[in-house]
Parts: C-alpha cells; structure tokens; sequence
C-alpha cells in the first residue's frame, strides 16, 4: 500500500511552554487516552477518506514535553525535527519571563518547523488578538485558547490540532506522490511514439485509478452524516450535494440540484443570506456560522455552517457543511429552564418559610383575642375576617411550598383511576356547562406511591387551567397510561428515566399557549390572566408536587390546537392501594404544669410561644438559638420535661441536632419540632415525618397546646397525632 492510500500511524507530540509547573501538570492530567464514541466515529471517516477498516481497539495517547522558556522550547524543536520525530502541536504561554514572550517564541519556532501548530495560552489582560495577528500574521496554524481555560477545550485543541498536523503532512505527501505521477507520465509521453501499446495500457491504469478514487469521494461525501454542498462561485450553481445536505432541508437531492444556491429559501434571516452570497464571491473562510435554517414544509433549524473556498479544475468554488444543532439547543435550553425552576423552588420556598413565621405570630395572637370573652361584635367579627384571611394566606404558602417540594406529604401505594373516580364529579362542577369531561381510564393500570390529596389537586389545577383556556368551551380529556421508557427514549428529554411509569395525560382543545409562555408556564406568579383573575401559582404549584412524587411533568401545546400536560409517576411496585390511616381523636385536656424549653430564633413567635404556654399553666423557658438552649438545659436539666425547638436556626445548630444532644443526657426527654418548611428536612437518615412529634407553621395556639399535653401526657396518643 503506497503513501496515497495507507496514512501514517499519526504524529501525538505535544510541547507545552510556560514558565508555571503547575501548567505542564494540569496538561498532563488533561491529555490523557482518546476513546470511545468520538474516536470511533473519526476511525470510521478515515476508514471512508482512505478505504482501510478502522483499527479495532485503538488509543490515541499524547506524548507531552515541557520547557520552562521559549529558548529551551526552540532547542527541544530543532531536537525533535532533527530525529525526525517533530511536534504536532505546542501549547505556548504568552507570558514568560525572563526572556522571549509567547509571541517571539512561536516566531522563532516557526522559522524552526513552519508545520508546527500552535495554540498561544494568554489572559484577557494580555495581547489582544490583533496585536496578536499583527506580529504573527494570519495563519491558520495558530488558536488562542483564554485563561482559565476549561479541560475539555484543551482536549478538543490538542486532539484537533495533532489531526490537523496530520492531514497536512499526509497532503504534503500526497502531492509529491502527485508530482511524481506526473513526471512518470510526461516521461510516457514522451517515449509513446516508440511505445504505443505501453502507453495505451498506462492510460488505461490512470483512468481506472481515477475511478477509484472519485468512488472514494464519493462515498466518503454522500455517506457523512454532516449536510455537505458543492457551490460554484461563479453562477452559485449547486455542483453537488449529499443525501444530508437535502434531508436536512426537506427537499429530494434532485430538486436542490435543479435550484441555485442564491435562490434556495432556506435562510432563515434574510440579512444572513445577503451577507453570506456577498462573501460567496468574495474571499471566503468561514468557521462555525450560527444561523437559522427553513426547511421545505417552514420548519426552523438551528445550524452552524462552514465554509472554505477550493478550486475545481481550474474554476472557483465553495464547500459548504451544515451542522444541525437543533436538538442540542433545545436540550441546552431545557437544562436551563431546569436550573431556573430549581433556583426558584429555592427562593419560593425561603419566602414560605418566612411567612409561614408571620402568620403563625398573626393568627395565635388573633386566636388569643378571639378566645377572650371580652371580644365581641363589631371587633370579634373583624379578628374573624383576620383570621380568615391568614387561613388563605397559609393557603398561598402551602401551594409556595408544594411548588419547592418542601411540603408534608402523606405517601402511599395508590390507583390513579381511583382518584380520578373519587374526584370526578368535583371536577365536572369546576369545569361547568360548557366544558365537557372525558375520562378513557384503564383499571389495570400499576399503582403509584403517591399523596391522593396533593394527585386531586394535580388534577384540579390543571383541569381548572384547561377551562380557562377555552373560554367558548370545548373537552377536557383524563387519561392515564402505563409506559416504559428506553434509552432511545429518553435520548432527547432530559427529565425522562428509563423504566416503567405511569402517565396521567390532561389535554384540552382550547387556545394554546405560544412558545414564550410555554417557556414560563410553570414559574410561581407567572400568569396570563387579568389582574385579579389568577394567582399565577395553580401550574406551580402542580411542578412541585410532581417533583416531590420524584416524577416530572411534559408539556405540548400549539396555539389555536390545544395542550396536553403530560405527568408521569414512578410505579410503587405494590399489587394493592394502601387504605388511608384512620383519623385519631385528640384528647382535650390542654393545660399543666410542666416545665418546657422553648426555642426559636424569631422574636414575635418565641413571645407568642410563651403566652400560649403560661396561659395553660406551663413554666416556659425561651432560648433564641441552640447555644443558649445548651446552656440553659445545663442550669435547669432535671426541671425541663419537654424541648419544643424550629428546625432551622442561626448559630449553627439545628433543631434535630440539639434534640439528640439534649436527649443524649437526658434520656426519655421528648421533643416538639417546627417548621415553616416541612419533617423533610431533617435529612435521609432522620425519621419521617409520621415518626415524631412535628408542628407545621402557621399552627393555631390550641394545635400547639394539644400536641404538648400529648407529649407530656399518653405517649401513645401523641404518636397518633404525629402520624
């Protein structure tokens, strides 16, 4: 096999040039064995440019050097070239003192080895890169890569850079091999008229040769996945295109090829066409072009294009490649979207667990006055309406909280057509006359560990969502499913697990929504609605309880079409539904006379907290964080009978971790827990929230006197109430 169809094994010598050690070791540990996908599909594309099978089980490892200054990196060049082992690729800092900068070094190491490709390391505050250019020239063989630069960028330098050299060299030897065969076949010539039949039979070896190779090319064109074109620069005729190419667009590869370049309406942008015909005749290079693409039926594709001017048989030309990175955009933008809700959820619920503070302070100071006898009338009637108003504002938090997953939830093995069975009618109420529910619901379906109280309000939200957008009326459709997903499946949804789940389609046909909405359907507030018709928290509120059942939630919708909320629940693995635990009655006795340790950081609440004790007789110890709660159980230890403590504090101990303190000397002493948030947050390993004794914020004075006097009391009866 000669120079022109067996390429060289490959030239992976790296030199790095920088005057900090630590730099040639974060190179080393970077530049480490190429395998795997990657790898294998430039195996395959060289395997198509040259006709060999790739090389099973190949490694590509870099071979790094390292010099301290640009004058021992020239040495360490001129060393290599003389050995005939030369460098690919130097990484070279800009920066280096004493002696020669990285731009006089890449000038002497260019007068040294001109093939040498180079990537100059510099900081923003160094040469900017027309400084750069302007001392350097422009070159194709030299990439600034910015401090600090990012691993896998290094990777993809060198590993392109080493293939670039590569390919050089193989050209080089690849027009020599042509100059050869010219002057062998000028030599043919000249001796034909002695040797007719010798040169008849070489022509004949030419043209097949020839042949062979336009079949190379062919293959290796027509088979690449990228969208690839030929493009006269003369009359911005298409010369060729591969199947790709006319995939990509929609259209059949006759059809590209019967149409001009300049006529083709496959831009997006109209400016960016007439940009891109004014370089097509001008001196083109272009590199990674991010543009918009129709296709023949109008849909819009995200590509980058590249383009390089050639010239064929004498006549100029323009090779054109079409990434689509549609897909990796969409995926980029849903990753965001995730991050932001996520960000969200964690501003929600900091904003819950402050209010619900507020409103535990507002309604036990307003259940006090209530319980007064001396309150009535106009005054009583007013506290009522407070009252009633911090109950919906503690509605509000609660939806806050479900939209961050930090919401109790009472889990268990449940049915999703029994659900939606025992809420049927409640939803035909909310959607009214002229909306019409339909409800295709299988009875095999596999049971879902799931809240049955927060999957009703999943329903509810998004049933009264669907009513909203169909104003004139029209069909809300209920309809569960169970799916196993592939990998292949969720190749292109980053949310999706493979697996068996179990999806509760909501679809309606009313308005739709446009893409910007879509984008922002399920951020807290967020609403379409009239001011005063719509909190802008019901789709919120179902992200956070989807998430908190450890599922997620898809959405389709096309305007003037409909939606379809799509929310998949893992399966409980469970042959039976759980029967809900009983309600347990609450003894009334609510007084005594014991001694309680309570702690919070909030001033108003640890007020509260104490008047609602004193008042039912206990002796109240207050402590605004967990070092002073310490101390003040070191003074008074065998007095406190009961640590009622907020989970979150300052000073660096939580409220589990002083309970296990305090009960780790004192044996047998119980504690009440509370939270704006929810048992949750006491981490994996604690117990769950229907395994201790835990008040939510806001909670009423007598909610909070009734679980002390269980604690204190039958301790039987206040693990019913936890539970």
């Amino acid at each position: 096999m000669n120079a022109l169809t067996k390429p060289d094994p490959g030239n992976h010598r790296i030199l790095v040039i920088d005057d900090n050690p630590s730099i040639h070791a974060d190179f080393r540990k970077v530049l480490g064995p190429l395998s795997g996908p990657l790898r294998a599909e430039l195996d395959a594309d060289e395997a198509a440019l040259f006709g060999d099978a790739p090389t099973a089980g190949r490694q590509w490892n870099f071979e790094i050097d390292s010099a301290m200054q640009g004058q021992e990196g020239l040495k360490m060049v001129e060393a290599a070239l003389a050995e005939g082992r030369p460098y690919a690729t130097a990484f070279v800092d800009v920066r280096m003192p004493p002696g020669w900068d990285g731009v006089e070094t890449i000038q002497h190491l260019w007068k040294c080895d001109p093939e040498l490709q180079v990537v100059i390391c510099t900081a923003y505050s160094d040469f900017s890169w027309d400084q750069i250019i302007g001392k350097l020239g422009a070159t194709d063989k030299l990439l600034i890569l910015k401090k600090p630069f990012d691993n896998v960028e290094v990777l993809q330098f060198a590993h392109a850079l080493t293939e670039k050299w590569l390919l050089c060299r193989r050209a080089s030897l690849q027009m020599e091999e042509l100059d050869r065969l010219v002057r062998e076949r000028t030599a043919a010539l000249q001796a034909a008229n002695e040797q007719l039949s010798l040169e008849v039979q070489e022509r004949i070896l030419i043209e097949a040769a020839l042949r062979v190779s336009e079949h190379r090319f062919s293959k290796a064109f027509n088979a690449s996945p990228i969208a690839m074109a030929i493009v006269s620069r003369r009359d911005t005729c298409f010369v060729d295109v591969n199947e790709g190419f006319a995939k990509l667009l929609g259209w059949s590869r006759e059809k590209v090829l019967a149409d001009n370049f300049a006529t083709l309406p496959m831009w997006d942008d109209p400016e960016v066409h007439t940009d891109f015909l004014g370089r097509l005749r001008g001196d083109l290079s272009i590199t990674d072009l991010a543009c918009g693409l129709r296709t023949r039926t109008g849909d819009l594709r995200e590509a980058n294009v590249i383009a390089e001017a050639f010239d064929l048989d004498g006549v100029p030309h323009v090779l054109l490649l079409l990434e689509d990175v549609t897909e990796r955009k969409q995926l980029e933008e849903r990753l965001r979207q995730s991050q932001k809700m996520e960000a969200i959820g964690q501003l929600a619920a900091g904003v819950a667990h402050d209010f619900n503070n507020i409103l535990t302070v507002i309604r036990g100071h307003i259940s006090l006055q209530l319980a007064s006898a001396q309150v009535q009338g106009a005054q009583r009637s007013s506290l009522a309406q407070v009252l009633a108003a911090s109950e919906r504002a503690s509605s509000l938090t609660r939806q806050l909280l479900s939209f961050s997953r930090r919401q109790v939830a009472q889990p268990r093995a449940i049915r999703l057509h029994q659900v939606i069975g025992q809420v049927g009618d409640m939803l035909r109420r909310l959607l009214g006359e002229t909306v019409a529910l339909e409800v295709a619901c299988p009875d095999d379906l596999p049971a879902v560990v799931g809240d049955p109280a927060n999957v009703e309000l999943i329903l509810m939200n998004l049933a009264v969502n669907a009513r909203d957008a169909m104003p004139e009326g029209g069909t809300v459709r209920i309809e569960p499913a169970a799916v196993h997903f592939t990998p292949a499946d969720c190749a292109h949804f980053p949310e999706r697990r493979t697996g068996g789940f179990v999806r509760l389609s909501v679809s309606d046909n009313g308005s739709g929504m446009t893409p910007e909405v879509l984008a922002r359907v399920f951020e807290p507030f967020f609403t379409t609605k009239e001011i005063g018709k719509g909190t802008g928290l019901g789709l919120a509120t179902v992200y956070g309880i989807v998430r908190q059942h450890e599922g997620w939630i898809e959405v389709r919708s096309q305007q003037g079409i409909g939606t379809t909320f799509d929310v998949f629940f893992p399966g409980s693995g469970c042959a039976h539904e759980e029967s809900a635990a009983p309600e347990i009655e609450v003894a009334t006795t609510i007084g005594g006379t014991e001694t309680i340790l309570a702690v919070e950081d909030e001033p108003d609440l640890r007020e509260l907290v104490q008047v609602v004790l004193e008042s039912a007789g206990y002796r109240v110890l207050l402590a605004e964080n967990g070092p002073s709660a310490l101390a003040l159980f070191a003074e008074h230890e065998e007095e406190i009978d009961l640590l009622i403590t907020d989970m979150v504090m300052p000073g660096g101990i939580t409220g589990r971790e002083l309970a296990a303190d305090l009960q780790a000397r004192k044996p047998g002493l119980r504690a009440v827990f509370t939270s704006g948030y929810s048992a949750d947050l006491m981490g994996d390993d604690a117990p769950r929230s229907h395994e201790i004794d835990f008040l939510q914020k806001p909670y009423a004075p007598d909610t909070l006197l009734r679980m002390v006097r269980a604690c204190l009391g039958e301790s039987e009866l206040c693990a019913q109430m936890a539970g």
